[in-house]
């Protein structure tokens, strides 16, 4: 893999469990996994996003979320968790719960798409209607391992950075397509979305977010499982 688009290639798809949410009652396999993040990103095309721009995305344990940062990631935007209010001026698109939406600032410019209750206005779009509706198939942008993916206030983190975490992170901790990795801490944090977000699906194993979500393997929280012991050099997203 040299991006992270790769990870949700066509030959990905599979029968096992890619994500789970039991929160909110709901499990993706590879196959829908996979599709279903392939018609976000050609969703989020149709807003206008692109490499060279940033997708904001609220810091929420539920699917909409994950799958907006494969689907952004394989059109070579750059993601942005837990996003500040206002957003910034490059933010092409901002996805957020719909009882959140009143919290940020967006421009003109910003395409905004809730989740979960219908949007109150027609000029924000739906994600549960929009997203799947859309076309199915591969997004077929190229994008190029050192472009961008990952950023935060402070920092800017391409494919080629991440990926290389998140394979430290599957050798170090032996993740195979057994393992399940519970994620109970902030998608804000940029070592969490590798470890907890990437480096599973790379290694075709189990994402499992939210407080309740079971696994051998956590990322942050105290209860049950072995702490996902996270790359520790200094070009690999640091440590916890």
């Amino acid at each position: 893999m040299e991006v992270l688009g790769d990870a949700i290639a066509r030959d990905r798809r599979s029968d096992a469990t890619a994500l789970s949410a039991p929160a909110v009652g709901r499990a993706y396999d590879y196959r829908r996994f996979c599709t279903s993040a392939w018609k976000t990103g050609n969703f989020l095309r149709l807003l206008g996003v692109r490499g060279g721009v940033t997708v904001a995305i609220a810091d929420d344990p539920i699917p909409e979320p994950v799958l907006t940062l494969f689907g952004a990631a394989a059109l070579g935007a750059t993601v942005r968790f837990g996003p500040p209010s206002p957003v910034g001026d490059d933010t092409r698109a901002l996805v957020v719960p719909t009882a959140s939406l009143d919290e940020y600032d967006a421009g003109p410019a910003t395409k905004r798409v809730v989740y979960g209750d219908p949007p109150a206005t027609p000029d924000v779009s739906y994600f549960e209607r929009d997203v799947w509706s859309e076309n199915p198939t591969e997004p077929p942008d190229r994008v190029d391992p050192d472009d961008p993916l990952l950023r935060t206030a402070d920092e800017t983190y391409s494919h080629r950075e991440v990926l290389r975490s998140a394979r430290s992170i599957v050798e170090r901790n032996g993740l195979d397509a057994e393992s399940a990795v519970a994620v109970r801490s902030s998608f804000a944090d940029p070592s969490v979305v590798v470890a907890g977000l990437v480096a599973p699906i790379v290694a075709g194993a189990t994402v499992a977010i939210g407080p309740a979500a079971p696994g051998e393997f956590v990322v942050g929280g105290d209860a049950g499982g072995d702490a996902v012991a996270l790359a520790s050099s200094p070009d690999s997203l640091g440590s916890k």
